[in-house]
């Protein structure tokens, strides 16, 4: 039917080409635009770009694209002298846009886009107002677009993550919920419009088929706590790792978020590299990473890569909290101070990672070494030798209530991954109520998460809202807004 419509407006005498009229056509250019961008191949995607200007002058889907580049650009350089110059193009396309043809349905979709992108844009400069004033413009035309437009897919792409993250906005954030009044939606509302979109992907030509795979892929993650569905869908998309630096960014993102950290640095260690691609620094950090969780003895080098290659804003105090842990966990704690005092004094506290590395920066507390080695491997999927490393500790060696309740808490945490769900709740309890009262850490918080995953899997649906809402309760200096953002969408999935 979409097909159908498109072509036959396609023929109307508005969107012939030669007219001089404004149509909307995913020519072959135009395409090869749009992979080029999405592959981090910015100046074949100019070129191109620039073939497309000239060739196809009243062609408007070129704005689209252009503006898919700059978002890129900003996204990944994070250079604010460059959000500031790029950003000035945005209002110059969405007016062209407002003069294109009524009867497409790529006139608001592309605006809403457009906004979209900027909004995500301008999260890495602390615009918050701003952003969410744009999530709100983009939502109202793309709600606009589908009722004139209701069989339109790329209408059901954008909202379906929309619907589904509007209610899981922590209440930290309530000016934020004030600014998205206007919008309603639940997780299984996005989760059906995005399975809709992957179908429809799956039977006809839909360009925008691997962004549904990721954002779908996202929901499950982020929202419907089904790791390894998330893990299985991306799999099954078309994005390839081997040409795409962003594709592996996004694989090797999901793999380290569901227990898979070896695909994940194999995926990042054979990563597409060359004058070919836009320099991405941030995979070099994501190999740090996933390379200290292994425990690997070479992680401090691909951090201490990001850091060299890196001039925008965030994950710069992580990275030397991360360089500091990699040197504690051999024994040189005059390494680890060392980088935490680098922590200190550089980069932004914009993300949570990075506030969280700065309190324990200014804590002045060092982390016991084998408490360190156990939390590393349990976040890199490894459970068995986590809990190995936690039962070989002395208990009686520590002596500072943090360590006792993390001790606590990452036996627990263990358990729980290792499928010992009934031990792991009943350990659970003690941690939050001890660690309720120690606010800044984020133990408690956590373990009360977790319960209510745990009472959610087994169908006890009062006693998961009720640990849903002690988490809610709990807050803690660190991490706060993640875990919050996860409760919220827990008590919406119930």
């Amino acid at each position: 039917m979409i097909r159908t419509a498109i072509f036959l407006l396609l023929l109307s005498p508005l969107f012939l080409q030669g007219t001089g009229a404004y149509y909307f056509n995913w020519s072959p250019k135009a395409r090869q635009a749009y992979e080029k961008t999405i592959q981090l191949r910015f100046t074949e995607a100019q070129s191109l770009l620039d073939q497309l200007a000239s060739e196809e002058p009243s062609n408007l889907i070129r704005l689209h694209i252009e503006n898919y580049l700059d978002f890129f650009r900003v996204f990944i350089n994070e250079d604010y002298a460059e959000f500031e110059r790029l950003e000035k193009n945005k209002n110059q396309r969405i007016q062209l846009l407002k003069d294109s043809p009524s009867s497409s349905p790529w006139r608001l979709y592309i605006q809403a886009d457009i906004r979209l992108q900027w909004a995500l844009a301008r999260l890495k400069f602390e615009q918050y107002t701003t952003a969410f004033f744009e999530v709100n413009k983009a939502y109202k035309l793309l709600e606009e677009n589908t009722r004139a437009f209701p069989d339109f897919m790329p209408n059901k792409k954008d909202l379906g993550i929309l619907h589904g993250m509007v209610g899981t906005i922590p209440d930290g954030y309530k000016w934020a919920v004030e600014w998205l009044s206007s919008m309603e939606g639940s997780i299984a509302q996005g989760r059906g419009e995005l399975e809709e979109v992957i179908g429809h992907a799956r039977k006809n030509d839909f360009i925008f088929e691997e962004e549904a795979y990721v954002f779908y892929a996202y929901l499950l993650l982020h929202l419907d706590n089904r790791d390894e569905d998330a893990w299985k869908v991306i799999q099954e998309s078309r994005l390839n790792p081997e040409t795409n630096p962003m594709a592996c960014f996004i694989l090797a993102n999901v793999a380290m978020r569901t227990g898979h950290n070896d695909k994940a640095i194999d995926l990042l260690l054979h990563r597409p590299a060359g004058r070919t691609f836009h320099p991405f620094p941030y995979l070099d950090f994501m190999l740090g990473i996933a390379k200290l969780q292994r425990l690997d003895p070479d992680a401090a080098a691909y951090l201490q890569q990001f850091l060299d290659q890196f001039s925008g804003r965030n994950f710069i105090k992580e990275a030397h909290q991360k360089l500091a842990w990699s040197r504690l966990i051999l024994g040189d704690v005059a390494g680890y101070n060392l980088q935490m005092d680098l922590c200190r004094k550089e980069g932004y506290t914009i993300v949570e990672s990075d506030k969280s590395a700065l309190n324990e920066a200014n804590s002045g507390e060092t982390p016991n070494s084998t408490l360190l080695r156990a939390r590393l491997l349990f976040d890199g999927g490894y459970y068995g030798r986590a809990l190995q490393a936690v039962q070989a500790l002395q208990v009686k060696t520590l002596t500072h209530p943090r360590e006792m309740l993390e001790y606590q808490y990452r036996t627990r945490r263990s358990y729980h991954a290792l499928g010992e769900n009934e031990l792991a709740l009943a350990h659970y309890s003690p941690t939050i109520e001890k660690g309720h009262e120690e606010e800044p850490w984020y133990f408690a918080c956590r373990a009360a998460l977790e319960s209510g995953r745990i009472y959610e899997s087994m169908g006890k649906k009062a006693e998961a809202r009720a640990a849903y809402q002690r988490c809610l309760s709990i807050k803690p200096d660190e991490h706060r807004a993640g875990l919050h953002q996860a409760a919220k969408a827990g008590l919406g999935r119930l």
